[in-house]
């Protein structure tokens, strides 16, 4: 098969969205004043629901990360309370699409920790998760939720491996060993029946999650995989990546055949990662790069080109990551498809980004907000561990979006158990979660270790002794007595 390469060249094509632009929010509607965190892990550092923002903070010891109920826009209070239960840095966090109040996080102490938060956000420092999860042998760089199940978490560590977490029983069910590498992105498709990865081994992934099975494997030399998105039900995966010249590059594959990609091309000359976002409703892509300050957006077709070239929003100001709002929080009446909320490390500002469809009429515009995923989720965990797979609840934005969520998330009551992995058991003894515990855990061993051949001396030089003693007495004839 040969690849196709795209053209730069304008094709003029009917497209409702090939007006598309992009709007900064006033300064009032921005957040002002966030320390946010100045880690150089490859991640966005931030999550967002209709209820709340979530960003992972700088700071002195352990991790924190901030949760900024969105109607409280504005500069933040130095003093503003944090989730700070973590150890470690904080490397990943990702809200529940299910339950508002509920977030996910990881961080280089080993651990993956989920947290509820009260309804009109903290008061006060939150220490105590809801759930603490133990189960990989270095840092966690990725979590990532299920998306038609409630109740199941994925986590990707520095120790290669996937585990898949039960939340209705708080332990991992399934570990996935199939790579050689780091992991470097995750994404499911709709059902969440499979699940493509890209690794540090330059090879990008089609796996069976429930089984572990790599269903397909791609090894391409002129495309290093960094990140991986599925398109919807398109039955396609697109990757950003480098050229072998080292140029920042797309490619669109077949899900069934990874041997070659079906369309690749340069972007630029950039050494920043690029982050894919899809959008299934609209099939519109867009692509951030990390120091970037410009947004693209592309149109995905199922015939040639496949990839049409929209327009591009352009600031100067670097985003070191980017949030995105869940279709259900949208702006309808302004014909709001896609809002990024993006961090700006040097000001410590986070600035929310609309793209917006120019329309006249002020009625609700069906053919850009067709049926999307609801906050329902499609079956439990049990169910989905069964071998049980369906879309996701679809519902509708028109009227906008007021239907509570009845849900309510119930963590499990865990009694004291063993929890062995590798041949240690995890709640006995709880690894190092950091660099400087590891070190100090060493150096304590050392001087445990020197403590007890000093003792073990002693030991011997007082039996010695003791056997002189009892030599000498044995010797020792009945007359002098």
């Amino acid at each position: 098969m040969t690849v196709t390469k795209m053209s730069w060249r304008p094709t003029y094509r009917s497209s409702k969205f090939r007006n598309v632009y992009g709007k900064v929010a006033n300064r009032e509607h921005c957040f002002d004043g966030i320390p946010i965190t100045k880690n150089v892990h490859d991640n966005h550092f931030c999550a967002v629901n209709s209820k709340f923002l979530g960003v992972v903070t700088e700071s002195a010891g352990g991790g924190s990360f901030i949760v900024i109920p969105l109607s409280q826009a504005g500069r933040l209070d130095s003093h503003y309370p944090k989730v700070c239960g973590h150890q470690g840095n904080v490397l990943d966090i990702k809200w529940n699409p299910f339950f508002e109040n509920i977030i996910a996080s990881c961080s280089e102490d080993t651990s993956v920790r989920v947290w509820e938060i009260p309804e009109g956000g903290l008061r006060r420092n939150m220490t105590e998760a809801v759930l603490e999860l133990y189960g990989h042998s270095r840092r966690v760089g990725l979590v990532e939720w299920h998306p038609t199940t409630s109740g199941i978490l994925f986590s990707a560590g520095y120790d290669y491996k996937i585990l898949i977490w039960n939340l209705e029983t708080g332990e991992p069910v399934k570990m996935i060993d199939c790579h050689t590498d780091v992991i470097l992105s995750m994404s499911f498709n709709t059902d969440g029946s499979l699940l493509a990865t890209s690794c540090k081994d330059k090879k990008l992934r089609v796996i069976e999650p429930r089984s572990g099975r790599v269903l397909q494997q791609a090894s391409y030399k002129n495309h290093r995989v960094n990140r991986v998105v599925f398109l919807g039900n398109m039955k396609r995966l697109l990757t950003t990546g480098v050229s072998r010249w080292n140029t920042r590059q797309i490619a669109l594959w077949d899900q069934e055949d990874l041997s070659m990609p079906i369309v690749e091309e340069d972007i630029d000359g950039l050494s920043g990662m690029l982050f894919p976002f899809y959008d299934a409703d609209t099939h519109m892509l867009y692509l951030a790069g990390k120091g970037d300050g410009n947004i693209r957006y592309f149109e995905i077709t199922t015939e040639k080109p496949y990839m049409q070239y929209l327009m591009e929003f352009r600031s100067p100001a670097p985003q070191k990551g980017l949030g995105v709002m869940p279709k259900h929080g949208l702006d309808v009446a302004a014909c709001e498809v896609f809002r990024f909320y993006k961090l700006v490390t040097l000001k410590g500002l986070i600035e929310p980004i609309s793209m917006i469809v120019p329309r006249r009429s002020d009625t609700y515009q069906e053919d850009i907000y067709p049926m999307t995923a609801g906050t329902e989720p499609a079956l439990s965990a049990s169910e989905w561990l069964s071998g049980i797979d369906r879309d996701p609840v679809l519902m509708s934005l028109k009227d906008g979006y007021h239907r509570p969520n009845q849900l309510v998330f119930k963590a499990p009551v865990k009694e004291k158990k063993s929890t062995v992995v590798n041949g240690i058991d995890l709640l006995e003894n709880v690894p190092p979660r950091t660099e400087n515990e590891l070190l100090r855990m060493f150096f304590r061993q050392q001087d445990e270790l020197r403590r007890l051949k000093e003792e073990l001396t002693t030991k011997d030089v007082r039996i010695r002794q003791l056997e002189l003693e009892l030599n000498n007495l044995k010797n020792v004839s009945p007359k002098d007595v």
